[in-house]
């Protein structure tokens, strides 16, 4: 698949090099890097690894996240809120991280927030580049994101045709029922598969529950302990972390902002993921942010959440992020913070955002006929500050892990794969490399 960058006419020459570079470079690369990994040429193969994967870094990424966010090029990558599989969200986070993402957002648990740092440390041991900063996600109620499927698989007939296992999209449902070649994270035990849901695997997008002809899939949620979550963010390698809200509670909002504590003075950005309710989303905007702003000291931003865990549908799946984008950009009233793109984004929703003006867009310069409720030291900021990839991101790399560990076993370290690597990074590149390409 060929690299398609979209970059806006005000690009400079040597980004234009840099693009058309990457689309070249990275075909050739991945042909001319499919050697054999025998023991005597590994130490060789990662260094010819690494310069392979240095000339496809893109100048861009050079910029912090937070300059992102003002220049409205952040890219999130969404591991899953309930997706806790360590061995991918590793692999994940070290291919994500050489495309340039500004932030990681992953499970609020401590072994998973371990398996993202170490990916981001090994991309940065291989090229050097700044750190994305690590996101945890948190709810403080009933939420799609916090829910996993669950099944007796002793329940299901024999001549079940199985839509369940075909219809998920993180292979988290398996009838094999036995031991595979993987191992758990940071042991040498064999992982074993039974039959049924894989539950580290699978991040609640919900799509077997009405496909089983039987109706024997029930979902499980959960809250995550605020207790907890504190002292996960006072570790030092969390930087930021995410609120699901139903933005209709404000109350259940309040208790969980109260029981973090002091805990939240430690990030550097605090995200509020809410969906579209409607004429009712600024007053609960403005009701959230009025309870954070006491102990509010980092930076804030508000995760507009279109269609959850659908980007990997189809082009259709972005519609409802961009309405909701463009319901947002002239809303007055809002509180402060930085807006963002979620639920069902993909690779169309760059286009989308182009077709409503609103991509890369400065305040000043989309709402120039009224900017009575603009800070004027904003208005030179991006009106949309960028954009989180959630399924769809995972779907393109992960197919390069799916073929990656069929042939090496399921705990192998993509950086130990060159050809997997670099198939990978051209996948994570055709998505982040078009917001970063300025």
């Amino acid at each position: 698949m060929a690299l398609r960058f979209f970059c806006t006419s005000n690009i400079s020459t040597q980004h234009h090099r840099s693009a058309k570079t990457l689309v070249s470079s990275s075909l050739s690369l991945t042909n001319s890097c499919m050697w054999n990994s025998t023991p005597a040429r590994n130490s060789k193969n990662k260094c010819a690894t690494a310069e392979n994967v240095k000339s496809l870094v893109l100048p861009s990424i050079s910029s912090t996240p937070l300059e992102s966010l003002h220049r409205g090029n952040w890219v999130k990558l969404i591991c899953g809120a309930s997706f806790e599989d360590v061995v991918d969200i590793r692999n994940l986070s070290l291919v994500y991280t050489l495309a340039g993402v500004d932030c990681i957002d992953c499970a609020a648990d401590a072994s998973v927030v371990s398996a993202v740092n170490e990916g981001i440390e090994a991309a940065r041991n291989m090229v050097s580049l700044r750190r994305p900063w690590v996101m945890i996600s948190v709810n403080d109620d009933k939420d799609l994101h916090f829910r996993k499927a669950e099944f007796d698989p002793e329940d299901c007939p024999a001549d079940c045709s199985r839509p369940c296992e075909n219809v998920c999209p993180a292979n988290a449902i398996s009838f094999q029922g036995k031991s595979t070649s993987g191992i758990s994270y940071n042991t040498e035990t064999p992982r074993l598969l039974k039959d049924g849901v894989i539950t580290e695997r699978c991040y609640g997008c919900g799509r077997c529950l009405p496909v089983c002809p039987y109706d024997k899939i029930r979902e499980v949620t959960y809250v995550r302990d605020a207790f907890t979550t504190a002292d996960l963010i006072k570790r030092n390698d969390v930087d930021a972390m995410e609120i699901h809200t139903s933005g209709r509670q404000s109350n259940l909002f309040k208790e969980l902002w109260s029981a973090l504590g002091d805990s939240v003075r430690n990030l550097r950005l605090i995200a509020v993921s809410l969906p579209n309710v409607g004429d009712s989303t600024i007053s609960s905007m403005n009701k959230m942010f009025s309870i954070m702003k006491p102990n509010l000291q980092s930076f804030n931003l508000w995760q507009l959440d279109g269609r959850p865990m659908s980007g990997d549908i189809g082009r259709g799946a972005t519609k409802e992020s961009i309405a909701f984008a463009v319901q947002l950009a002239k809303a007055k009233g809002r509180p402060p913070g930085f807006l963002q793109l979620a639920g069902g984004t993909n690779a169309h929703t760059i286009d989308g955002l182009k077709k409503e003006g609103l991509f890369q867009t400065t305040i000043t310069e989309y709402l120039h006929d009224d900017m009575s409720t603009i800070n004027s030291s904003d208005s030179s900021h991006a009106l949309i500050s960028g954009i989180a990839y959630g399924g769809y991101a995972r779907k393109i790399v992960g197919r390069v892990l799916r073929s990656m560990q069929s042939q090496h076993g399921g705990a192998a370290s993509i950086e130990d794969h060159p050809e997997h690597l670099l198939m990978a990074l051209k996948e994570a590149l055709a998505l982040v490399g078009p917001i970063k390409c300025l």
